[in-house]
């Protein structure tokens, strides 16, 4: 399946991933308003955004962009929205990689969460919904996933689906800076 002509959705009985939808704005700005929350964010080789909106415009044009590299089939973002409460509390950002560096081939997942939710069993719950398909879904050869030094919980999760730190670093592709804090999960 071919995640850009018909993106697939992820469920269990507590989450549910979608594509995002513009209509998302309100909920997902409580999560890229959250002070707390941002830190976790993956901004590595995005131009120097940092994720962290405080007005609901930069929120709906982050919306509008990601719309539009998936269009163009530059990366899927979806919602994550818990079931118990409807509501939006994160994003999860997939693509393959292709670069001269060691991360070639390799699907960077970008995981946003409300900081309510950075609990390793939250984490786990909702990385198991996608990780175990993400390299067949992108024709991959392994995912990978930053987890910085501080992330205790979200290393644990990661740490519990198999992944491991890497040593590697990721060259960025518009400003060849230097990335580091990546855990990998080989394809199995």
């Amino acid at each position: 399946m071919n995640p850009y002509e018909k993106c697939p959705i992820f469920e269990n009985e507590n989450y549910l991933m979608r594509l995002v939808e513009a209509g998302d704005a309100p909920d997902l700005f409580l999560v890229y308003s959250d002070e707390k929350a941002v830190p976790f964010f993956n901004s590595d080789n995005c131009n120097g955004d940092t994720f962290h909106y405080t007005a609901m415009e930069h929120m709906q044009g982050a919306i509008q962009a990601w719309q539009n590299e998936y269009a163009h089939k530059g990366f899927v973002r979806w919602t994550i929205l818990d079931k118990n409460v409807q509501q939006a509390i994160g994003t999860i950002e997939l693509f393959n990689r292709q670069s001269e560096d060691y991360f070639n081939d390799c699907g960077i997942l970008r995981l946003d969460l409300r900081s309510d939710y950075e609990r390793t069993e939250c984490i786990l719950e909702i990385l198991s919904l996608i990780v175990p398909s993400s390299c067949a879904l992108f024709g991959c050869q392994m995912v990978a996933t930053k987890v910085p030094p501080f992330a205790i919980k979200r290393r644990a999760a990661v740490e519990q689906l198999g992944f491991a730190a890497s040593k590697e670093t990721l060259i960025g592709g518009h400003d060849k800076k230097v990335y580091s804090d990546y855990y990998v999960l080989e394809r199995v």
